[in-house]
Order: C-alpha cells, then sequence, then structure tokens
C-alpha cells in the first residue's frame, strides 16, 4: 500500500505567471502538517514556460496531457495518483495556512465523507466584486444544505479546489469525459454523492484569481456557472463544450510571497491571454 496521504493535482495551461506561487503554498501546507504527499502538476499543452517553472522543483512530478481539458488533465493526473485522497487545486490557487489540516480532520472525524470543497475568494477582484462572489458561494453553499435536507445529499463542489477520497473518485467512475471544463464539479459530486457524503463547507476557503470575471464581465460570467449547474443537474451532460482561457501577464506574478499575501492586483484586461478553446481545440 502507498505510503502516500494526499496527491495534489494541479492541472496547467500556460500557467507560468502564477504556477510558482500555487506549487509553493502547497509546499508551505504539505510542511506544516507533516503528511506524506506528493504533488503532480499536469502540462496541458502549455506554450509558455509552465512545464519548465515546474520541473525545476524536485518536489514536483511533470505529466503530459496533450488533449486539451480541464478533466482530462484532471483524469491524467489522478491516474498517476498514489495517495489516499486526491486534492484539486487549480493552477491560480493559493492554499491558505490550516487548509490541509482542516481538511485531514474533516475526513478522519467524518468516516462517510468521500469529498470535501469550499469557496473561493477572488483576491485580485475590487471589493465590489469580491462581496458579489462571496455572496455567490454564500448561495452555492445554501443550495447544498437545502439539496442534503430534501434530496438526502449534497451535490455543491468547487472544481479547483476540492480534496477527494480516491477510493470514492474510482468507484464513482472517475471524471466524466464528455465535460471539459463547464459542468464538471457538479457532475462529479452528483455521482460521489451517491457513494458518500460531498460536503460543501466555509471553512475550507481558498484565495484564487479572478481574472475570469474581470475578463468576462461579472455578471455574465455568474450567469454562466449558474445556467451550466442547473444544466448538469437536471441533464447530466454538459452546456457548454467550449471556453475562454484568461491569462496573467508572463511577468505579473512571479513572486510567490507576494501572491500569498494578496497584495498584488488583476492585469488590466488587455494584458492578459484570451484564447478560445473547444472540443476539438
Amino acid at each position: 500500500m502507498s505510503d502516500v496521504s494526499v496527491s495534489f493535482v494541479v492541472p496547467a495551461y500556460n500557467e507560468e505567471a502564477l504556477i510558482e506561487s500555487c506549487l509553493a503554498a502547497i509546499m508551505r501546507e504539505i510542511s506544516r502538517t507533516r503528511c506524506p504527499a506528493e504533488i503532480i502538476v499536469v502540462n496541458n499543452g502549455s506554450t509558455d514556460a509552465t512545464r519548465q517553472i515546474a520541473s525545476s522543483n524536485p518536489n514536483v512530478k511533470v505529466i503530459d496531457e496533450p488533449e486539451r481539458g480541464l478533466v482530462q488533465a484532471r483524469g491524467a493526473g489522478c491516474l498517476v495518483a498514489k495517495g489516499q485522497f486526491i486534492a484539486n487545486i487549480d493552477a491560480d490557487t493559493i492554499l491558505p495556512e490550516g487548509w490541509l489540516r482542516t481538511a485531514l480532520t474533516e475526513f478522519a472525524r467524518h468516516r462517510d465523507l468521500v469529498a470535501l470543497s469550499g469557496p473561493y475568494i477572488y483576491y485580485d477582484l475590487p471589493k465590489g466584486g469580491q462581496l458579489v462572489t462571496a455572496g455567490f458561494y454564500l448561495a452555492a453553499y445554501l443550495v447544498h444544505q437545502l439539496s442534503r435536507i430534501l434530496a438526502g445529499y449534497g451535490s455543491v463542489m468547487q472544481g479547483g479546489n476540492f480534496i477527494v477520497s480516491r477510493i470514492a473518485l474510482e468507484t464513482a467512475g472517475g471524471f466524466n469525459p464528455d465535460f471539459r471544463f463547464y459542468g464538471e464539479d457538479v457532475e462529479l459530486a452528483g455521482r460521489l454523492s451517491k457513494i458518500g457524503v460531498v460536503k460543501f463547507t466555509l471553512a475550507l476557503r481558498a484565495p484564487s484569481s479572478g481574472r475570469r470575471f474581470a475578463g468576462e464581465g461579472l455578471l455574465k460570467a455568474l450567469l454562466r456557472y449558474i445556467a451550466s449547474y442547473l444544466w448538469t443537474r437536471l441533464f447530466k451532460h454538459p452546456l457548454w463544450s467550449t471556453w475562454l482561457d484568461f491569462r496573467h501577464a508572463p511577468d505579473a506574478c512571479r513572486n510567490p510571497e507576494r501572491a500569498s499575501n494578496i497584495v498584488r492586483q488583476l492585469e488590466s484586461r488587455g494584458a492578459g491571454q484570451v484564447r478560445q478553446n473547444s472540443a476539438e481545440a
């Protein structure tokens, strides 16, 4: 049996501006808890220095998944993961102190728990945007609680901020390749909830970039997420197979301490990279 307790899987496409900060935060959490863990970065066809930056860290294993898609990258990472638990963390997310301890404590206390997730804190949005998105996650939490009360299970997860039992993930059939971006976490949460408890808690917050809201527009992005959630819950397949990538300028956030202290500002909309993706990309 593997001696790895937690496998961190980080999908990455053209994340040279943020991947170093993300990995540094994960390593700090591992060091604090002294938990046997591994870090797996899945290079999803990057054309920038993402792979080189991740590979330069001796504590990180880098694998390649050329087929574009968030789900495809997550799935590739999970296939090689050895941990009892798999923590799925997006490359623009910076784990705060206590994240891993909170997660492990929850699993130790609740034997029927199969997945634990929490909201993002969009540190680089204006205050108004932060309040709106905080309200969005509060609504998601309430929906999750109502689902548990009325239907007997909860099915809300944040795809880039959750940790799951590897056995439960395998029992549920893993990630659904019909999904590539939108709705993947909703669909997976629904299947996992048939195996055990899926918990969404405000105690598992994680700072992340609000670049998608800034680039696409706050209201438009929120409505897209809501529509995707409802469609996936009702029909069990994705509403959209295309998505936009929003990236920071390469030199925007290479200082891990600056990022972890959440003092940097989001690059102007024109400073980053935006690319249209599709199932054929």
